[in-house]
């Protein structure tokens, strides 16, 4: 039996994209919320490393009934490792904070990453940055100052963690479309999920083996302390954020392979409503009004910029007049 959303693409779907993609920011929003909710009980480090084996683990069982473990497999193994690499580093700078941050804070900095898109297209990629591009820059650079706040005396740096996420999850956004639209979304998922396992692997080894001062461990115990006593509740926990994990970005990367990102990124927006509600249920807090301004604002200028993205590539394939 094989089940074609682990199959390699054949070819692009806008509408099924768009399914794809809200089903997946919506169970990615609400692991997001777990891992706040639970990061009092475990480390970055036991976490990451638990929760991959566990999407290794279904990610085998998946390929086994979905068409063989060839789907485990990348066709370009360097361009995968290096978006492992960068996600990584992503879940890494948006997870450390969450202890200290709301769930709306983060997601809003994770969000900045269209911003990105734009500024790396330009001087990576050598693409022109017209007018609306560098007006949807100032809009974002806006949102992001509002919900920032910077001049609020309980400001943190640790606000721009999620920040350095979004830029970084745009280096993954390029990659995927530009290098890895023929991989299998199930091969992409598990190579992330190895780098995950190795890189919390050695957190924990190091910092067990060399632990941090007990000031460092008392003020960020998320991130600065290597393996916490392991509940099964916690168990439980990290069972189902691996289920949500690995099924959401299952759906993510299946919808960047088969529909263009400037279709998409509108729609990808619907992660800080989401990220916001999951915060009302499970946090009984609501982002200010300040926030949830520079929040739209953000919106707004992935809006524009997906818009702008468009109107640039169907000018490239319009057909020169003869």
């Amino acid at each position: 039996m094989k089940l074609s959303l682990l199959e390699r693409p054949d070819g692009d779907r806008p509408l099924a994209a768009l399914g794809l993609l809200l089903s997946g920011i919506m169970a990615l929003a609400f692991q997001d919320s777990l891992v706040k909710l639970m990061s009092g009980q475990t480390s970055f480090w036991q976490f990451q490393a638990l929760r991959s084996i566990g999407n290794m683990g279904f990610a085998v069982i998946l390929a086994s009934i979905g068409g063989g473990l060839a789907l485990l497999v990348p066709k370009n193994r360097r361009v995968v490792g290096l978006r492992s690499l960068l996600m990584v580093l992503c879940m890494f700078c948006f997870f450390s904070g969450a202890p200290f941050l709301s769930i709306s804070q983060m997601a809003a900095g994770l969000y900045t990453y269209p911003l990105f898109v734009t500024l790396l297209a330009g001087s990576v990629l050598g693409e022109r940055i017209g007018f609306w591009r560098w007006g949807a820059l100032a809009l974002g650079g806006a949102g992001a100052i509002l919900v920032l706040d910077p001049w609020n005396e309980q400001f943190s740096r640790v606000q721009l963690l999620p920040v350095m996420a979004g830029f970084l999850y745009a280096a993954n956004i390029l990659t995927i479309r530009r290098a890895c639209r023929n991989e299998s979304p199930l091969a992409l998922a598990f190579a992330v999920a190895l780098g995950f396992t190795v890189s919390g692997g050695i957190g924990v080894i190091c910092l067990t083996l060399f632990p941090l001062p007990d000031a460092i461990r008392e003020s960020m115990p998320f991130v600065a302390v290597g393996w916490p006593e392991l509940t099964g509740l916690l168990v439980g926990f990290i069972v189902l954020t691996s289920v949500l994990n690995l099924s959401g970005n299952i759906c993510l990367s299946r919808a960047y392979q088969t529909a263009d990102s400037s279709w998409l990124v509108p729609l990808d927006f619907s992660y800080l409503l989401f990220a916001a509600i999951w915060g009302r249920v499970l946090f009984d807090s609501w982002p200010t009004d300040q926030a949830v301004a520079g929040m739209l604002l953000i919106a707004g200028a992935g809006m524009v910029t997906a818009w702008r993205e468009r109107v640039y590539r169907n000018r490239q394939l319009r057909p020169a007049p003869s």
